[in-house]
């Protein structure tokens, strides 16, 4: 309950924050079209006096109070696989004219699309003015979109009308992960300078606050640690809890970094979290609960565990849709789920046997077991259609954080109680 209210009286500054910040909309226009839509991909259609007059169209007005399904982005609409293209991947291009008279200033800007399926260039008048991603090879490489703003040419000056180009490139990789993926989800804005940069900073709180749990995960995890280096002795028998959160924290921090910062590309957090940090979380914390319980035997358990990061890191790499197609995706997806199905069940083996070996004071440790593991094996709760996200206030609390933060409150709790009811350790110096 205490994490609850932690996590709602949170959400609850965010959204006061969220509140003020469309006070300064004011002028800015939000560009929902309907917009010119076309697959395929020519520079040519970046040209203002392009006719696209049989292309279909495309409208980004969202619903009243939609937002997206993970941090809460407000305005999300579904992209072109919901709308009659679900099997395309590639490029696509959204035009749209729009007439000045409807912007007044002097200098104007463009918000560009907070949420985007995974790359795109801006063009105004044929004009590139910047974009999300690197276009410089034949296939683009993917970052975090992030929200940007463009300022207008000082050509445009004296135009009735411009026309603004959105070239969007989405793999079939990021496609096969729903069915309502690629290309822009948030409509871009036009207005003032001033204005524009108002959308723009709010895009960031948004986006910064959408993730700040994460960073304060790695940082409690990180806490918890020393806590346990300092008040569990002998420290090597506890060595594995103190990896596993660590390597939990920097999963955690990992998400946010790759949001705010734009170091990794999206194949390299694949890498990165999906196929080095995941399998070694899942062995350490094994390794954890198998020296929290003092599990001795049976003596095959470490090379067990071991075994199954190492097919799991496996899995995961060639699971992964932008390997090879020559790679059978499919079986190695399969060979993944039966990895993380036989870490569940060694660990219910190591727990039982704890349970068994330490009685009463076993079960002590229960709830912790329970609240780590629905962070560590939420895809298996998600499959047993469990809710995974709740948007108190607009922003976006996952399941997955409200047990780590359950969990870290019970570890400290139970840290604190042990050291209350265990007497000092008289250390020998012979």
């Amino acid at each position: 309950m205490k994490n609850f209210t932690f996590f709602t009286l949170l959400a609850l500054l965010l959204a006061f924050t969220n509140a003020n910040a469309f006070n300064h909309k004011q002028s800015a226009i939000i560009l929902n079209g309907p917009w010119k839509f076309k697959t395929g991909d020519n520079l040519e259609w970046a040209g203002p006096g392009f006719n696209d007059s049989v292309w279909e169209t495309v409208d980004l007005t969202a619903p009243s109070g939609s937002h997206d399904g993970d941090v809460g982005l407000t305005g999300y609409v579904p992209g072109w696989a919901a709308k009659g293209h679900a099997n395309y991947s590639g490029y696509a291009w959204y035009r749209l004219k729009i007439s000045l008279d409807r912007v007044k200033g002097d200098v104007l800007a463009i918000a560009g699309p907070p949420a985007v399926d995974e790359a795109y260039q801006l063009f105004v008048d044929g004009r590139l003015l910047g974009g999300a991603g690197d276009f410089s090879n034949t296939v683009p490489v993917a970052y975090s979109i992030q929200p940007r703003m463009f300022l207008l040419p000082d050509s445009i000056r004296g135009k009735k009308t411009i026309t603004i180009a959105f070239r969007v490139w989405a793999s079939a990789a990021v496609l096969s992960q729903g069915t309502d993926l690629g290309g822009i989800h948030i409509a871009p804005e036009l207005g003032k300078k001033s204005d524009i940069e108002a959308r723009y900073k709010f895009r960031w709180r948004q986006t910064i606050k959408g993730y700040i749990v994460e960073v304060a995960e790695f940082v409690v995890f990180i806490l918890l640690a020393i806590t346990i280096a300092f008040l569990r002795k002998p420290v090597k028998q506890y060595k594995w809890f103190i990896i596993a959160l660590i390597l939990l924290g920097l999963v955690r921090a990992n998400q946010a970094f790759y949001y705010w910062l734009q170091v990794e590309t999206s194949h390299q957090i694949d890498i990165v979290t999906l196929v080095i940090l995941m399998p070694l979380v899942l062995g350490s914390w094994l390794m954890a609960w198998r020296g929290w319980y003092k599990v001795d035997r049976p003596v095959w358990i470490p090379p067990v565990i071991l075994a199954l990061t190492i097919v799991y890191m496996c899995g995961q790499l060639f699971s992964l849709p932008w390997v090879s197609e020559a790679v059978p995706h499919a079986a190695f997806q399969a060979i993944s789920n039966y990895a993380r199905l036989l870490f569940a069940l060694t660990l219910a083996l190591i727990i039982c046997l704890g349970i068994r070996q330490q009685g009463k004071q076993g079960w002590l440790y229960l709830p912790a077991v329970l609240l780590i593991s629905t962070g560590l094996f939420a895809r298996e709760l998600s499959e047993l259609h469990i809710q995974g996200i709740w948007f108190p206030y607009g922003v976006g609390v996952s399941r997955r954080q409200y047990a780590y933060a359950a969990f870290s409150a019970v570890m400290f709790g139970l840290l604190i109680y042990q050291q209350r009811r265990t007497p000092p350790v008289q250390v020998s110096t012979l």
